[in-house]
């Protein structure tokens, strides 16, 4: 706020909207031309605290009191450092991140595609519903179930008796229409992989609005799906290489300011 200027107790005035901005614009300049298409690729991780900090919890998964960060990058370029608190879903708040971010975008570069990442953590309707309104793709993790495996059944017998032939992995894939019973508003598009690891059955799911003539199943999970782990690397490099973690502060408040230190250090 402005009243921090003339402050004695307060160093630091920050517009964190400014700031949000400001990411996004820098990864808009760094292109000379508008690309065709983008990929914006989600992802939540573990930020351990090691005091009180105002908003520490519990996190079950991670086995420890944390915050719970939302990272939203295009590539190299990071566009969103959300700092939360860990008793939230993975997904929470990505729907208002997606709107700022992709409005902004489209304002620069109003004709290139924009297609969203993301693993079962995200695979939420109200993420879905939003990229359908608005005209983003989508390509999401899907968690299994007995359902799902089921359909996939045909396909894993087939992974199977070719796994105990040749002694390697293999895989076949399927896809099809699925809806849930409850969560989500629609039928969408499934990819199924049916893998046969020698003595494990692996079978994953993905779901997404992209059509066949995008990507047709195998292409769609080996190659557009998997390129998501890639973006672990980059927060990887922020949090070890740029102490996105240093988040010791007593508020939030002000550890969000230290993961925007880092964010524009990285």
């Amino acid at each position: 706020p402005k009243s921090a200027i003339s402050d004695r107790y307060k160093r630091i005035a920050a517009d964190n909207e400014a700031m949000d901005r400001l990411l996004v614009d820098l990864f808009l300049e760094s292109y000379r031309k508008p690309p065709r298409k983008i990929w914006l690729d989600l992802d939540a991780t573990d930020d351990p605290l090691h005091g009180q900090q105002e908003g520490r919890f519990f996190h079950g998964y991670y086995r420890c009191y944390c915050y719970l960060p939302l990272y939203i990058f295009s590539g190299e370029h990071l566009l969103c450092a959300r700092l939360r608190t860990a008793d939230k879903d993975a997904s929470s708040g990505s729907v208002d991140e997606l709107q700022r971010i992709v409005g902004q975008i489209r304002a620069r570069w109003p004709k290139t595609r924009i297609i969203i990442r993301a693993d079962s953590g995200f695979c939420r309707d109200a993420i879905m519903a939003w990229c359908e309104t608005n005209d983003v793709g989508y390509v999401l993790g899907l968690a299994r179930n007995k359902r799902l495996q089921r359909a996939l059944g045909k396909e894993m017998e087939e992974a199977r008796l070719a796994c105990e032939r040749t002694g390697e992995t293999a895989r076949c894939f399927r896809d099809f229409r699925y809806r849930t019973r409850k969560s989500w508003s629609c039928e969408r598009r499934v990819i199924g992989k049916a893998e046969y690891l020698p003595g494990k059955a692996n079978p994953r799911f993905v779901v997404t609005n992209l059509s066949t003539r995008d990507a047709d199943a195998q292409h769609l999970y080996e190659d557009l799906y998997y390129a998501r782990g890639e973006m672990e690397n980059r927060i990887k490099e922020q949090q070890l290489g740029l102490f996105a973690d240093r988040t010791s502060s007593a508020t939030l408040r002000a550890n969000q300011l230290r993961l925007y230190f880092s964010s524009f250090a990285y």
